[in-house]
């Protein structure tokens, strides 16, 4: 019999980001609260990161929690996103960059091996560039790796594929 094998990885659906982006914006020019804050959202697809602005502090918390439940709506988890930290722009404004998380970061990975390793399940896990190769011989044995893992909070976001 044949192994059986999933990849864990971290993929992130650019036009969805947008959709969600294009979304919280709509909602910002909407909401009575916002409307004179000079709010943004701007994402650049190419260095994979969102920035945020607004006039205060509490404005541009708002506006992070309303992209962040647009995120939801579209079935992408907040935690693919890593925000730095919060800064003073021109014209007494404040901004924030968060970065979209690409693959699962070296360090994580190693983590998620060693923790399947020391739980003693019967399956095999090696790390492949920004993702994670799991192979067994019974898809039992995967299904409780899956099972484990969903239950373990890493702090990043993990999607499970190409289960074979």
């Amino acid at each position: 019999m044949a192994d059986s094998s999933f990849d864990i990885m971290c993929k992130i659906d650019a036009p969805e980001v947008l959709n969600a982006v294009m979304q919280a914006e709509k909602e910002v020019t909407h909401r009575f609260d916002l409307k004179d804050s000079n709010s943004k959202i701007d994402f650049n697809q190419d260095a994979n990161e969102i920035n945020f602005t607004s006039n205060e502090e509490y404005q541009l918390t708002a506006v992070k929690d309303i992209f962040k439940q647009k995120l939801l709506a579209r079935k992408i988890m907040p935690k693919v996103l890593s925000f730095e930290k919060m800064e003073d722009a021109l014209g007494s404004t404040k901004k924030q960059k968060a970065k979209l998380q690409a693959g699962i970061p070296q360090e994580n990975a190693k983590e998620i091996v060693k923790d399947i390793k020391s739980e003693k399940f019967k399956v095999q896990a090696s790390i492949q560039g920004d993702s994670i190769r799991i192979t067994g011989k019974k898809k039992d044995d995967l299904q409780a790796v899956m099972t484990y893992l969903r239950e373990k909070d890493y702090g990043i976001h993990m999607q499970f594929g190409n289960y074979r």
